[in-house]
């Protein structure tokens, strides 16, 4: 049975400035493990990366029926599985599964969440 659903868009562009103006912002979104992940890509995929991971939590936190500040983006973690997908390797939604989407086009990231008891 479906929980929650959550869908959030990201502004590509804007997350590039916050990457250049405000580096700690990075941190703040991202967990260790995350940031791994974002340190060994290029510019364009960083951007990419951070954006729908952004989105992701946003989307999360939709779906948990909370917003952020119940949950934070520290709270929520989403790695890659062997075959590059993203996979949520920790959230406080332990009753059942959570799927994950992302896509992005050159101005937008997208992400969708799904709870399922």
């Amino acid at each position: 049975m479906i929980q929650g659903i959550g869908i959030d868009a990201v502004d590509l562009a804007r997350i590039k400035k916050l990457i250049q103006d405000k580096p700690k912002f990075i941190s703040r979104i991202l967990t260790p493990n995350e940031h791994m992940l974002f340190d060994n890509l290029p510019l364009k995929r960083q951007i990419e990366f951070l954006g729908g991971r952004y989105a992701c939590k946003e989307a999360f936190s939709k779906a948990w029926g909370t917003g952020i500040g119940k949950v934070t983006f520290q709270d929520l973690e989403i790695l890659t599985n062997d075959f590059g997908a993203p996979v949520v390797t920790k959230s406080p939604f332990t009753e059942g599964n959570v799927f994950v989407s992302i896509t992005h086009t050159e101005e937008l990231a997208f992400a969708q969440i799904i709870l399922e008891k």
